[in-house]
């Protein structure tokens, strides 16, 4: 039986025809070679060579031991031998490799063994598996070739249905191809089909997904995490940053029963350890990178060309508030491809980027030593100067107030959401605007992209609107502490907000001044960005390596108002006219403006996609918040305009539109219920209070309220029975 077995393996191989071997054979199959790879293929076995009738018998390819010895005649001879305790040849065979004579059983230890199968037998098999192998394949190939009439009338009605169906399937292709062909065009800005006005209005960087510079963000960032242990590492940042996800860090994950929360670690702060340092580094910085750095880029496009080569020439100044070095290498990536499209033809080994002077506020030494290595020539001072009103409003004191350190910009991400009190916060946005430079200083204000970040950059507009930036009809602000002054109404600054508004009214999402509860609607905006390995490593993930960052900001500046430089008006004559659509106004271009060119429509009067386009077939839906200070919803469809209607499916959230609708009707806005003085005494005003806790408080007034009318509807009916009982 092992013969046959082996017979078996030198025929077919690593494979075996299902049924070839008996129940026996095969378990000395699978004890000597263990189970076959897969099963002969009917093809295969018609490829097999006949299987001959050797004259020596069927064992001839058993194996034997053999020597080679050599004789007297010099030649090698064939010695064969057998170690002790081996059979090679099996129980059934004699040591000469023979069958016992009786070729049916064996008398020696009480083992009764099957019949032997002859070579001939063995070839018989063979030869009936081929056959069958061999019907089964001309079977199958008839059955190819043959083919039904009713199959034939099947696919004929059907490609009678895709005939009839061909003329709205080629529209709705032409349409997907189309936004797939040129998204990359569109993403640079090359496309020929895309109108100038609609370029000029793109929000975001280009490309659109973020890639962290790896010679100057990843790489040194990796060194310093090197002799860091990656599962401490990973412990420490989920149980700073909230658990799973980090929702407490600058990723915004949206799960029910997760109370919204600052950024756990903030740059400012004095005490933090070493594992803390790296997870700030690790988890903080990349975020940070990103939300400043597509906020950078978009100040540069509403400011233009002629704003930042000003800034390389005389160099610039920055201070980084609250990103720990980050918003400064997001400042130099903007600075370094202005002076890469000033020298097209390479930058000179000895003439690098100019990137200024730097400041970055650093609380504690662990984080300072960090960000000294990934920062030179820079400048880290542990807290922000403390405000002096007397410094931009001299009419409250006498006395010449002492000179400050300014700078050209400022970026301050997540620093408002900590502090406790609203007055807290005034005074740190007032402190931001006097350390700009009254020249043309720019403020860039970051917080997380959920209500409540919404609300604290809302309230930080407000505010700056409200004291320090002038627009017509509101050039002067009182002074609430000197009512019965002369003196209590004071000058305010020239400026202008720069984005994401294009209206310097009361925004239409903050009605109500505070905090809500319930908000659904809110004004933020989204970017992607590619993970490093290390936060890669810290989330636990492999496959999903890139995050979109959510964020709300407001951009200001300070001493340029360009309103009255370029001549434009916003509210609601903007709106008016960006309803109409400056689709043919593109061939009048103000060269003067900039040196690149700059559309003779000022992109501050256009409206802004607040959120994604809504893409219907025949038409795409814009929600827009308006120069008027109005969110409203435009419908363009294909009929309105074919450029207007194909820039509208490629728009993006973000984008500022140019082209007009058709209609338009205003949206209502979600922006929950103001909470009361009882429900706002004793919270935390840095984050929400427990949203289920108010939900339950709300139903019991209501419930009390309920019974109270109750009982005096009770009252008022007794009261009329007593007196029809009377009478």
């Amino acid at each position: 039986m092992e013969a046959i077995v082996r017979r078996a393996r030198q025929t077919f191989g690593e494979t075996l025809p299902r049924g070839f071997l008996s129940f026996e054979e095969f378990q000395i199959y699978e004890r000597l070679y263990g189970p076959p790879s897969a099963t002969t293929a009917d093809e295969d076995l018609g490829l097999l060579a006949d299987v001959g009738v050797q004259e020596d018998g069927l064992f001839e390819n058993v194996r034997r031991d053999v020597l080679m010895r050599e004789g007297k005649d010099g030649k090698l001879e064939e010695i064969q031998y057998q170690e002790e305790g081996e059979d090679n040849l099996g129980p059934w065979m004699e040591p000469d490799g023979q069958v016992p004579d009786d070729g049916l059983e064996f008398e020696g230890d009480g083992q009764e063994y099957a019949h032997f199968e002859s070579q001939e037998e063995f070839h018989a098999r063979v030869e009936s598996f081929r056959a069958a192998a061999a019907a089964r394949t001309a079977r199958r190939r008839t059955e190819e070739n043959q083919v039904p009439q009713e199959k034939e009338e099947e696919e004929q009605k059907i490609e009678d249905v895709e005939h009839l169906e061909s003329v709205t399937l080629n529209q709705v292709i032409e349409e997907e191809q189309d936004d797939m062909d040129e998204e990359d065009a569109y993403d640079h800005g090359d496309s020929i089909r895309t109108h100038p006005l609609t370029a000029a209005g793109r929000f975001g960087t280009s490309p659109a997904t973020i890639q962290l510079p790896k010679d100057t963000v990843v790489d040194p960032i990796s060194v310093l995490l090197a002799d860091a242990s990656n599962k401490h590492l990973s412990e420490v940042a989920h149980k700073v940053f909230g658990g799973n996800g980090l929702p407490n860090s600058t990723a915004t994950i949206k799960r029910p029963n997760v109370k919204q929360e600052p950024v756990a670690l903030e740059a400012s702060q004095f005490k933090m350890g070493e594992m803390e340092g790296n997870a700030f580094l690790a988890a903080i910085m990349p975020g940070a990178y990103a939300a400043s750095l597509s906020t950078l880029v978009e100040v540069r496009k509403r400011l233009g060309t002629d704003w930042l080569r000003g800034l390389i020439q005389k160099g610039s100044r920055i201070l980084d508030a609250g990103a720990g070095g980050a918003a400064v290498l997001a400042w130099r990536e903007v600075l370094r491809a202005e002076w890469e499209a000033l020298h097209p033809d390479g930058i000179p080994y000895d003439k690098p980027p100019p990137y200024g002077k730097s400041t970055v506020v650093t609380g504690s030494s662990t984080l300072r030593h960090r960000a000294s290595k990934l920062l030179d020539n820079t400048t880290f001072i542990p807290r922000l100067p403390d405000y002096d009103p007397s410094r931009d409003h001299p009419s409250l004191e006498s006395r010449n107030p002492q000179p400050r350190k300014q700078y050209d910009v400022i970026v301050a991400p997540h620093t408002l959401w900590t502090l406790k009190e609203d007055y807290m916060r005034k005074n740190q946005i007032q402190n931001f605007w006097s350390l700009l430079d009254p020249r043309g200083g720019v403020l860039v204000l970051i917080e997380k992209g959920v209500p409540r970040g919404f609300e604290l950059i809302a309230g930080a507009r407000e505010t700056l609107l409200k004291y320090h930036i002038s627009s017509p009809g509101a050039e002067e602000f009182e002074h609430t502490i000197d009512d019965a002054s002369e003196n209590r109404f004071g000058p305010k600054d020239k400026g202008m907000i720069i984005a994401p508004c294009t209206n310097h009214g009361k925004c239409p999402m903050y009605i109500t001044a505070g905090q809500s509860q319930g908000r659904k609607d809110y004004c933020h905006f989204s970017h992607r960005f590619i993970r490093p390995p290390y936060l890669q490593r810290i989330l636990g993930v492999r496959d999903h390596n890139h995050e979109d960052i959510k964020f709300s900001y407001v951009a200001l500046q300070r001493g340029v108002d360009q309103r009255l430089d370029f001549d434009f008006e916003q509210g609601h004559p903007a709106t008016e006219a960006a309803f109409e659509g400056y689709e043919d106004s593109v061939e009048t271009l103000d060269y003067a403006a900039s040196s690149q060119g700059r559309p003779s429509v000022n992109t501050l009067t256009l409206p802004r996609a607040i959120l994604p386009p809504i893409k219907r077939r025949g038409h795409v839906i814009l929600d827009l918040c308006t120069p008027s200070a109005r969110i409203e919803r435009w419908t363009v469809p294909k009929s309105f305009s074919k450029q207007a209607y194909r820039d509208a499916r490629k728009s993006k959230w973000g984008d500022l539109w140019a082209l007009g609708a058709k209609t338009r009707v205003q949206r209502n806005i979600r922006v929950g219920l103001k909470k009361t003085k009882s429900r706002v005494k004793n919270i935390d005003m840095g984050g929400p209070d427990d949203p289920e806790e108010d939900i339950r408080g709300d139903k019991r007034d209501a419930t009390r309220a309920r019974g109270q009318n109750k009982e005096k509807r009770k009252t008022k009916h007794r009261k009329t029975l007593l007196e029809a009982r009377e009478d």
